[in-house]
């Protein structure tokens, strides 16, 4: 019998590349439920075309529109429609493809029911943390990374028993502005920044890479998944994205996950696990490339992975208000409102504003992420009328 599936942010890369994945495996993947935010035409037309009955559009006006344009099954609305898609929808297994702290009520949503979770939305750790990996513990789900640096990790350290890992590195590619000083990033312009050297990505990630925050991110979520110290994970710069992550082991050995930059392999080993099936990409060929190249991460210059890695340090509330801060202020640059060089500064103030809480409920995250996002919001009216 296939393995019954909800994916949630399906109209995003994320979201596109699961389904063709799964187009590529019907006697193994069935798509029972799909979920979007707004974008609610091209969800009825993946629900068509993978003969779903049952949607949900995160804003409540779109899934209006959609429920007048669609007749053929059920359209939900808001957050609680989304929840009410995952508990209803009797899946084996919730891929989680939505971006920000937006995935982090589906994400407890599908722990909470039991339901496995492909994990895209690196944000559910970031800001959930230890209560996320908690609630997957008390209820035996498994969590199962759908980004390419922790599914390689996943993979990686998979053979390998306690006590044998001594650290983790994350590679990143160092974005479009790769080797430049603070004062070159003065004049970034949005399109600057989102022209990615290697992945295609939306446009929050696309900017979250541009500034390493998303190297950030990573770092937090690496933590919480693998149980990592943050003093033994590394970030180093690798240009060519061919080497995913590594591993060092405490006999001197290095373990690599390698691979072309093609994101439907990650989603397909964590749709298919424990399985492995076949994904149309070709053999890597590192003749071809001749020679694979290494740098430190310079995080005086993108202040804001050193940001990161200080708010997972100090743990409790401080990561749930560097993500809120870091979204407002990515959404104030795309929107022109906020320079590039201005987005660590947003979230660094916000931080030294807002001193770190101690967390012990969700409740809790949600009201601490919406005084992040006020600060933040007071910060960049502040810089404008400077």
């Amino acid at each position: 019998m296939p393995r019954r599936l909800a994916i949630l942010g399906s109209t995003g890369s994320v979201g596109i590349q699961a389904l063709d994945v799964v187009s590529r495996s019907p006697d193994q993947l069935r798509v029972v439920a799909l979920s979007a935010s707004s974008a609610w035409e091209p969800l009825i037309e993946q629900a068509r075309r993978h003969g779903v009955r049952r949607i949900a559009l995160a804003d409540r006006d779109a899934a209006a529109r959609a429920a007048e344009a669609w007749t053929d099954g059920e359209v939900l609305a808001g957050t609680d429609g989304i929840v009410q898609l995952i508990t209803d929808c009797e899946c084996d297994m919730v891929l989680n493809g939505i971006v920000g702290s937006a995935g982090l009520v589906p994400t407890v949503a599908a722990l909470g029911e039991g339901i496995d979770l492909a994990l895209a939305n690196k944000e559910s750790l970031v800001v959930g943390g230890e209560l996320v990996t908690q609630l997957a513990e008390a209820t035996g789900a498994q969590i199962i990374p759908v980004d390419s640096e922790h599914s390689a990790l996943f993979q990686l350290l998979a053979s390998e028993r306690p006590g044998t890992v001594d650290r983790l590195v994350l590679t990143a590619s160092g974005g479009p502005f790769r080797g430049m000083r603070s004062e070159q990033l003065e004049e970034v312009t949005v399109d600057q920044a989102l022209a990615h050297p290697t992945w295609e990505m939306g446009g929050k990630i696309t900017i979250d890479s541009a500034t390493l925050m998303n190297k950030g991110l990573e770092l937090i979520e690496a933590h919480h998944l693998f149980g990592t110290p943050y003093e033994q994970i590394d970030v180093v710069v690798h240009p060519q994205s061919i080497i995913h992550s590594l591993i060092q082991l405490c006999d001197g050995a290095t373990l690599a996950h390698l691979g072309y930059p093609d994101m439907r392999v990650p989603i397909s080993y964590a749709l298919h696990y424990p399985e492995r099936v076949d994904v149309p990409v070709k053999p890597l060929d590192l003749a071809a490339f001749g020679a694979l190249t290494f740098e430190p991460a310079d995080e005086d210059t993108f202040a804001c992975l050193r940001l990161a890695r200080e708010a997972g340090r100090v743990a409790g509330t401080a990561p749930c208000t560097l993500n809120a801060a870091n979204e407002i202020a990515v959404h104030a640059f795309l929107a022109g409102r906020l320079r590039f060089i201005e987005i660590a500064g947003v979230i660094g103030e916000t931080l030294a504003a807002l001193p770190a809480e101690q967390v012990h409920s969700f409740e809790g995250l949600g009201e601490a992420d919406g005084r992040a996002r006020r600060r933040a919001a007071e910060l960049i009216a502040e810089r404008a009328a400077a």
